[in-house]
């Protein structure tokens, strides 16, 4: 068992301590996503991948009902709060600036990653590509969570493989169907 496992199973226990030993051992981890994340976000943006990382593992470890198998839940639970709070603050800018309900005319052939959609300044796209998702979890629940290791966390093709327990090769096959369909579904929102 891994010491990242022992730590969370004593988080689940009540152990107030075990997160403090926690944050260094996925802190790096966490930041280098993060900063993926942000990277081409105008320089002066208020959101900073510490901030980002920081407020993922409070929202993590600081919910009682939350517990983890291991390492790999642990890193999907991470993309999936990182994934709430980019909508978060994409949804509290829009709402700022113009009031709600626009859609984008994001070019969506030219997405890749998380720091793509973080280009759009007004927060459009990764609105949109939320919406998508959660679409297509309810069509296959389990190449959202795909996309959502993937695209919002970062987690090579190996790494998705070993948090989800299934092949490469079904990574692959399920990496390919997920882009087409959310590509498919973002166009078809936009017209």
């Amino acid at each position: 068992m891994s010491e990242v496992t022992q730590i969370l199973q004593a988080i689940d226990r009540g152990d107030q301590a075990a997160a403090a030993e926690l944050l260094p051992l996925v802190y790096d981890e966490l930041r280098r996503l993060a900063a993926a994340k942000l990277a081409t976000e105008r320089p002066d943006h208020t959101l900073q991948p510490t901030a980002l990382v920081h407020e993922a593992f409070m929202r993590l470890v600081g919910s009682p009902l939350r517990s983890f198998n291991g390492k790999g839940h642990f890193l999907a639970a991470a993309a999936e709060g990182m994934r709430r709070i980019l909508v978060d603050y994409a949804r509290s800018r829009n709402a700022l600036k113009r009031g709600q309900g626009r859609k984008t005319d994001f070019d969506w052939t030219s997405v890749a990653t998380v720091a793509d959609l973080l280009s759009d300044s007004q927060g459009d796209a990764i609105l949109a590509l939320d919406e998508a998702l959660l679409r297509l979890e309810k069509e296959d629940p389990q190449a959202a969570r795909l996309v959502r290791l993937r695209f919002f966390t970062g987690l090579s093709f190996e790494e998705t493989a070993d948090a989800l327990g299934i092949s490469v090769r079904s990574v692959y096959r399920e990496w390919a169907f997920a882009r087409g369909w959310l590509l498919q579904a973002l166009r078809d929102q936009t017209n």
